[in-house]
Formats: C-alpha cells, sequence, structure tokens
C-alpha cells in the first residue's frame, strides 16, 4: 500500500513540475540542432523532488500547495499591474499614458485600466517613489 501511494506522489509531483516546465517549442523549424535544454529538466527534477519531500514530510499536498502558490503570485502580480497603471496615469509627465496604451499593454479594456488603480494604489506609489503624483506640489512638514 505504501508502494502505491509513493507511485502515485512520484507521478504527481513529476507531472506538475512537467507542467510548470514545459520544453520550450524552437522559434522556427529550420534549426536542425535544436533539441530541449538542460536547464528544463534540471528545473524540473528539482521541483518534482521539492513536491516530493514536502508530501513524503506530511506538510503539503502537492497540487494544492502549487495551486496556492500559483495564487500569491497571481494576486502579487494583480498588485503590481495596479501600481504601474497608477504610476502610468499619475506619475509621468508631461501627461499621463492614454488609457488605450495602457489597455493594450496590460490585455485589459480601458474601462478595466480606469477602475484598475485607487487611491490606494496612487498613495502606495507614491510611497515608494518618494514624491507626489505629477502636477501636485510635495508635501511639506513643519517639524
Amino acid at each position: 500500500m505504501a508502494y502505491a501511494a509513493s507511485m502515485t506522489a512520484h507521478d504527481m509531483c513529476t507531472d506538475i513540475a512537467t507542467l510548470l516546465n514545459p520544453i520550450p517549442v524552437p522559434a522556427d523549424d529550420t534549426d536542425d540542432d535544436w533539441g530541449p535544454p538542460d536547464q528544463v529538466f534540471q528545473e524540473r527534477e528539482d521541483a518534482a523532488e521539492s513536491l516530493r519531500l514536502a508530501w513524503s514530510e506530511g506538510e503539503y499536498d502537492p497540487l494544492l500547495s502549487t495551486l496556492e502558490n500559483l495564487r500569491g503570485q497571481r494576486l502579487r502580480l494583480e498588485a503590481e499591474m495596479r501600481m504601474l497603471i497608477a504610476y502610468g496615469r499619475c506619475f509621468t509627465h508631461p501627461r499621463p499614458y492614454k488609457l488605450i496604451d495602457l489597455a493594450n499593454a496590460a490585455g485589459m479594456s480601458i474601462s478595466g485600466v480606469r477602475t484598475a488603480y485607487e487611491a490606494e494604489e496612487i498613495g502606495q506609489v507614491a510611497d515608494i517613489l518618494g514624491r507626489p503624483p505629477a502636477g501636485q506640489k510635495p508635501v511639506t512638514r513643519d517639524d
């Protein structure tokens, strides 16, 4: 019975690693010497081994933990996109980026770009850059 669970773990971990590290497709059909880079196979082995180890120690289900990690990455990337859109609309001068250009770059609709950021993202960008949005005077404090 332990062998069957071990095989399932091995197969699932290998499958997940393979799905997340696909072999790249050659740019064109004229490269006769093309072959998958060794780096892809190493990344697959490393990912599968890491998943197997965590699962064998009873810490994580490989599929569920991978999905949770990817969700966290997606949320981080979405937050970064909102900050960059806020930057493009509020911090560039002499004028903001056009909604259509940001929409095309972000793969969003114009209305999606218009509503993608709020005062919170503008404040984060201002804090990180250490300056207010374009056209606003810096806030000075009397110390």
